[in-house]
């Protein structure tokens, strides 16, 4: 698969209309992805252990989207072959008053994968770019009156590149998914919320009132992406009707990045491998 497709590349503009949000690539068999998928998941599972063991690097996978796009059920189904131990995964509310004392990256911060382990955002610092921007949230923030100014979103976009940047070089991979899902797929899923009573509960009328902010968002998701896709901090746009391929998508990437890592069990000296033999031999010894 060719993954440069869903790459947002650094310094472009993004036009989201313009992306085929059912697109498949080339395959048309939902089974076929799910194969594909159990593959992805399994060599990650590999991939995973060596990026523990080596216990250098970690990775840190961010997901954005509309509602009803698929976040909670991409994680879970590409996510569903790795070691826990080796997994964080933390989900982003509205920011508690704690919180709101602080800057907006405290919370993101403490919330950042140790050296060997898997990070998870559901939902991110780019909230501050996106729900803060359409609902004029900024003005709760507390912040000095001389830093609300007309360029706030480009301040931020700056503060959120330097943060990534620093992530980057203190050995942090981050990669972040923007699921791409239509305004009538979305319609589709509210609607099956709403007749299946085993799903009435994922529905609430806030998530209508969102809908009603699409175009703000789909504004604000454009200019936050575009300002944000770096070299080394990229941005990737997934086709989200399909789920069976979003997930195919997501998994692709996250192994592709992995391998680029080539982590790799430590190698033992000499005298840890004598070590290793006459810790052997004593407990042979017990019969």
């Amino acid at each position: 698969m060719n993954l440069n497709r869903f790459l947002v590349k650094p310094n472009s503009k993004l036009d989201l209309s313009k992306i085929d949000t059912a697109y498949t690539a080339n395959l048309k068999s939902k089974g076929e992805g799910k194969k594909l998928l159990l593959e992805n998941i399994k060599k990650m599972r590999e991939l995973q252990s060596q990026l523990y063991a080596q216990d250098r690097y970690s990775l840190l996978l961010v997901f954005q989207a509309m509602d009803a796009a698929g976040k909670d059920g991409t994680i879970k189904h590409v996510m569903s072959g790795v070691n826990p131990q080796g997994t964080q995964v933390y989900s982003f509310k509205q920011p508690s008053a704690e919180e709101l004392d602080h800057g907006y990256l405290w919370r993101i911060n403490k919330a950042l994968p140790e050296r060997g382990r898997i990070g998870i955002f559901n939902r991110s610092h780019y909230e501050e770019v996106l729900v803060v921007r359409v609902h004029n949230l900024i003005k709760f923030q507390k912040l000095p009156e001389q830093f609300v100014n007309d360029n706030i979103w480009e301040q931020r976009y700056r503060q959120i590149n330097d943060f990534e940047k620093y992530c980057y070089e203190s050995g942090i991979i981050i990669l972040k998914f923007y699921l791409h899902l239509s305004k009538e797929e979305q319609k589709k899923r509210f609607l099956s919320r709403i007749d299946d009573p085993a799903k009435n509960w994922k529905f609430s009328s806030a998530d209508l009132k969102e809908r009603g902010f699409w175009n703000d968002y789909q504004k604000a998701y454009e200019e936050a992406i575009s300002a944000t896709s770096k070299r080394h901090t990229p941005w990737f746009v997934i086709p989200a009707d399909k789920k069976w391929f979003m997930r195919l998508v997501v998994s692709e990437i996250i192994v592709d990045a992995m391998k680029k890592l080539k982590s790799e069990y430590p190698k033992l000296s000499k005298e840890q491998i004598e070590q290793l033999k006459k810790a052997k031999e004593e407990l042979l010894k017990e019969g």
